[in-house]
């Protein structure tokens, strides 16, 4: 059996997938073998692995924090939300079925057996696996059949750290609080807890670290500082694009509108990163600015329905005059689909079943359909010959005219399609501007210099390092590392308080 430690939070977006990756470099580093896990997690933006599954793109992450390839064990359900009330349901990487919140409430506990089974392949595999959880254990509404949280770490037997986020605001009432409110068998579960992002001198807190090891009887395994290069990693909940993306700014200006069930929105990364390149998020209820030098569709979980999102926001026509202006426009994946005549989906796969008219830009029409593409493609983009290196994830077929001008050949198959006049283009592949040369070129064909430095992977590689030498420094990753040992560390742990 090997050591294992499960990281949950004090709320949502505490910091539970950073920290996690941030302790697999740390701890893979110091030469052990570490694998991340995830019982369940939802989210739209989804990596795919080399065994041609799907997981939540933070497990990838933590994947490569812990240098090793993902695996669809590491995260053995993924919820994919369709609508406000239903989900595609993802089970070690494949598609199970579309079940409405109550349906999945109702039979969550089915799948533990799957994921017990993945993490025992990570188990048998590792010498420390690291768990992320999902929300809070706090929210004692949803723990009766919880697999994703308290449920699965009884399950296993995994000792938990409790993470808090200081920046929020009420840490010590985070944390104390949620001991108070779980069960006092949950709460044997929790060896330690963890205050993270910490602005200033973490010493001044140091009261506040006695206060709450006081009323928890627990001992803090560190309070972290801000990582203020966090946001150059991929970010896993969409949450994520309210906030600005743009690091560089620049003249060129790309915009892409915040569509209501955006996917794969890590595409957006390396362009926001891009020196000279400025990308801005355009929320609901504002117009896509008139100066854009490209409009880019991002990848969407539902086509029809985020194709009616548009036209309620009126970006339909902000699009059509950029074309007539002779904008560029690029659509990705289902953004690709939008720029068609027509979407059908007639069995319901990603909605009721049902067609619409696209926003009219490419000759081609879509049809989505029950097989599901799911992998790792090396290309070339054919209008400046670079290699692009992505990733396919999508349901459905596009054909028409423009596809006989392919955006892209993958071993001599054609994937997507461009415009007659060449300024609107469409591609069902995911993570393309991470392949440096093709990202120049297509910068410089929006008038950028194209001969920027900037090298997406090793600066994701870099940041990783900077990361796990980060938790190095300002978490106890002793004690960590006892408490995952333990593989029941509650008692031991106290003690040390």
């Amino acid at each position: 059996m090997s050591a294992a430690l499960m990281i949950q939070g004090t709320g949502s977006d505490v910091g539970k997938s950073l920290i996690v990756a941030g302790l697999a470099r740390a701890f893979t580093a110091r030469g052990l073998t570490v694998r991340p896990f995830k019982p369940q997690n939802m989210s739209n933006n989804a990596a795919v692995t080399e065994d041609g599954g799907e997981i939540g793109r933070a497990q990838a992450l933590q994947a490569r924090a812990c240098k090793t390839a993902p695996t669809t064990h590491m995260n053995p359900v993924l919820l994919k939300p369709e609508t406000d009330t239903g989900a595609q349901v993802i089970v070690r990487g494949r598609r199970l079925a579309t079940m409405q919140a109550r349906e999945w409430m109702e039979k969550r506990m089915d799948f533990m057996p799957a994921v017990l089974s993945s993490f025992a392949e990570l188990n048998a595999e590792a010498g420390l696996v690291l768990i992320e959880g999902a929300g809070s254990p706090a929210e004692i509404n949803l723990r009766e059949g919880d697999i994703a949280n308290m449920g699965f770490a009884h399950a296993a037997d995994v000792p938990v750290a409790l993470l808090g986020d200081i920046h929020r605001g009420g840490v010590i009432a985070s944390i104390v609080g949620t001991l108070e409110v779980i069960s006092s068998r949950d709460a044997g579960r929790i060896a330690a807890f963890m205050v993270n992002n910490f602005h200033g001198d973490t010493k001044l807190f140091e009261d506040g670290v006695r206060m709450i090891e006081a009323r928890t009887a627990r001992p803090c395994a560190g309070v972290i500082p801000h990582f203020a290069d966090a946001s150059k990693l991929p970010a896993e909940d969409a949450v994520a694009l309210d906030r600005v993306r743009s690091e560089t700014g620049g003249p060129v200006r790309i915009a892409v509108p915040r569509l209501s069930r955006i996917a794969n929105f890590d595409d957006l990364d390396p362009l926001a990163q891009t020196p000279g390149v400025s990308v801005d998020i355009v929320q609901p209820g504002h117009p896509l600015p008139a100066d854009a030098d490209l409009i880019l569709l991002p990848g969407t979980k539902s086509t029809i329905g985020d194709l009616a999102f548009v036209r309620k926001q009126g970006w339909d026509i902000d699009i059509l005059a950029a074309a007539r202006r002779g904008s560029r426009v690029l659509g990705l994946c289902g953004g690709y689909q939008m720029l068609g005549r027509m979407v059908h989906d007639p069995d319901g796969l990603e909605g009721p079943p049902g067609s619409a008219p696209g926003l009219g830009l490419l000759d081609i029409e879509t049809v989505l359909t029950g097989d599901k593409a799911l992998k790792t493609v090396k290309a070339k983009h054919v209008p400046s010959g670079e290699t692009i290196s992505g990733y396919e994830i999508h349901l459905g077929q596009s054909e028409g005219p423009d596809c006989s001008r392919p955006f892209a050949d993958i071993s001599g198959r054609k994937d997507g399609a461009i415009s007659a006049n060449g300024l609107i283009e469409g591609t069902y592949l995911h993570g393309i501007f991470s392949s440096d040369g093709f990202r120049r070129a297509y910068v410089a064909g929006l008038g950028g210099s194209g001969k920027d430095d900037f090298a997406y992977d090793a600066t994701i590689e870099t940041t990783l390092d900077a990361l796990g030498a980060h938790l190095e420094a300002h978490a106890n990753l002793d004690l960590l590392l006892e408490i995952a040992r333990s593989r029941d560390g509650s008692a031991q742990a106290r003690e040390a308080v």
